[in-house]
């Protein structure tokens, strides 16, 4: 008889992706996770937005081990709200304070720093994409440094070249060195700053077992100020003039400029993270009631998705509940509304003038009446909060546009409608929209192209659909992540994806994917999922053309190694 139960077998709980031991759950998708695939689970873009928690948040149990420092023989029980501290039962002195159970203290602050947790996952996920730029230059520098050094040296010292000679030499040897000094210190820097952040992740993030040692952490160090990357140097800068004698070669190098090499500071934009898919793939779809088509959508980064079609304009949830609607719009079919940076709905009413709707639905403001030019689409930039208004001139040139912006108060700021030979760019600009560049970028389908400007209005390009194309008619219009233009083409019911610079790539949907007769596009920023609309019913696809890169896991591998080593 085994009186010790030392013969009695014990199951471990393995992660539902790995063989890993489990350490977190994820509430949304039900699954066990392991500290490396929960680390894929949170940067992934299907899965960004889950609820991943410590794995023992899935039963609600908060243990209570730690003894009070006051009163040894006694555990923490209670939570002094007045003081922020945690306390026993015989800690009198807090007796006449706001006193409340410790679990619910404990459940208030984890999710009070919930938003605080996903923003250290993502300044992680930055850094480590920083870190292997870091490792990159590492490698690739010194050869550049020494090409670049040589043709200017080359270039400037023709009339030494015998001095010259001996001076490249030198050059390379000294400030190859020196370079790789600099970015070993940022790589450096780097690390320390990546351990500085898990550090907190790990006081946050698996601090389940301690409740009060997390109730005491936040009390002491508040919110922590996580800075997307450490100061690096801005700029390296390498002159000639170290390594050699000025008083021999003053004379000589008289008027000749000092050999430099500045780079900006590292940044590393989340886009570069972004690849095209093999074939977009259908995430879901979502029936909108209340309206017969689907001719525009906006406002998909928020909770308030609108939709329009000819005769009614109606807000929802993401599954497609209806929520509201504006009877009060115009009966135009293109980009009549728009939403701005505070979640307000900006539309064209039947009498063609701009309205802002509250965000309780119950106060609506006029923002431009009336005028001679009527309004066909509009469109509010979520950087700088201006407002772009695409207009059709109603009198004796009925075919003639012009795209006018506006601050958010509704003061006129500038006129598009001419290229730079004096010739009109528009027709009937009836959906508009901005580029991540700052292009502005109209969709018409009386001229049939798409038609790109600079921000201060300069023509860029006209696009006229691919080479293999005689013409285009396109309608939706959007550009994503990487400032790709996407537009329907009503012709060949496809959408076609071209580069900021007017270039065809792709046709990046087909009736192979499952649509048909595409007219609305919205690209939303959070998820990287594109929204497209049908003309012929209320049906909105939803697919997923992005992933995200997954080249970090060699660095991963090195930090959790060191921490294990600390540990």
């Amino acid at each position: 008889m085994d009186t010790l139960g030392l013969s009695t077998q014990l199951k471990v709980r393995q992660c539902s992706k790995c063989q890993g031991d489990t350490n977190f759950y994820c509430n949304t998708c039900k699954r066990d996770l392991c500290l490396q695939c929960k680390e894929k689970h949170v940067i992934d873009l299907d899965t960004i937005y889950h609820d991943v928690v410590i794995y023992r948040e899935k039963f609600k149990y908060i243990p209570f081990r730690k003894t009070c420092v006051r009163h040894p023989n006694r555990k923490y029980r209670m939570f002094c709200d007045d003081c922020n501290y945690s306390l026993c039962r015989c800690c009198t002195e807090h007796s006449t304070h706001t006193l409340v159970d410790l679990k619910t203290a404990y459940q208030t602050k984890r999710q009070q720093y919930g938003k605080i947790i996903d923003i250290i996952s993502k300044k992680l996920f930055n850094c480590h994409v920083l870190l292997v730029g870091i490792q990159t230059d590492i490698e690739t520098c010194p050869p550049q440094i020494c090409h670049h050094q040589s043709q200017q040296m080359s270039t400037k010292a023709q009339r030494l070249k015998d001095l010259i000679d001996t001076a490249v030499c030198g050059v390379k040897t000294i400030y190859r060195g020196v370079l790789i000094d600099r970015i070993q210190q940022q790589k450096r820097k780097m690390n320390r700053h990546l351990t500085h952040i898990h550090n907190y992740e790990d006081r946050y993030e698996q601090s389940a077992n301690r409740a009060v040692q997390f109730l005491l952490f936040i009390k002491i160090n508040r919110v922590p100020q996580i800075k997307d990357t450490p100061n690096l140097p801005q700029h390296l800068l390498l002159s000639l003039t170290e390594g050699f004698n000025m008083e021999d070669v003053e004379q000589l190098l008289m008027g000749i400029t000092e050999i430099q090499m500045t780079t900006g500071k590292r940044q590393k934009a989340i886009k570069e993270c972004l690849e095209l898919t093999s074939t977009p793939v259908l995430h879901k779809t979502v029936y909108v009631g209340g309206v017969t088509r689907v001719f525009h959508i906006s406002g998909v980064m928020s909770k308030r998705i609108w939709v329009s079609d000819a005769d009614t304009l109606v807000f929802r949830d993401r599954e497609g509940v209806t929520v509201d609607r504006v009877i009060d719009k115009t009966p135009l079919h293109g980009g009549i509304h728009t939403v701005n940076n505070s979640g307000e709905l900006i539309y064209i009413d039947k009498k063609y003038n701009i309205n802002k709707l509250s965000l309780d639905n119950e106060t609506v403001t006029t923002l431009l009446g009336t005028t001679p030019w009527k309004p066909r689409s509009v469109y509010c930039s979520p950087v700088t909060g201006d407002m772009l208004v695409g207009m059709r001139n109603t009198g004796a040139w009925k075919h003639t546009g012009k795209v006018t912006r506006y601050d958010s108060s509704g003061q006129h700021m500038l006129t598009i409608q001419y290229n730079n030979t004096g010739n009109k760019l528009y027709s009937d600009p009836h959906y508009i929209t901005e580029n991540k560049n700052g292009d502005i970028i109209v969709s018409d389908a009386l001229r049939g192209a798409v038609v790109v400007t600079e921000r201060g209005g300069k023509h860029r390009f006209s696009y006229r659909g691919p080479p293999s194309q005689s013409s285009l008619d396109p309608w939706g219009i959007c550009s994503d992540a990487r400032s790709h233009i996407l537009v329907c083409d009503y012709k060949t019911h496809t959408v076609q994806m071209i580069d900021k610079d007017g270039h065809f790539l792709c046709l990046l949907l087909t009736s192979l994917h499952r649509i048909y007769r595409p007219r609305s596009l919205n690209y939303d920023d959070r998820t990287h999922l594109l929204w497209v609309g049908s003309l012929y019913n209320n049906e909105v696809s939803v697919y997923r053309y992005k992933h995200r890169r997954y080249y970090l896991n060699d660095i991963q591998a090195k930090i959790r190694d060191r921490k294990s080593l600390k540990l």
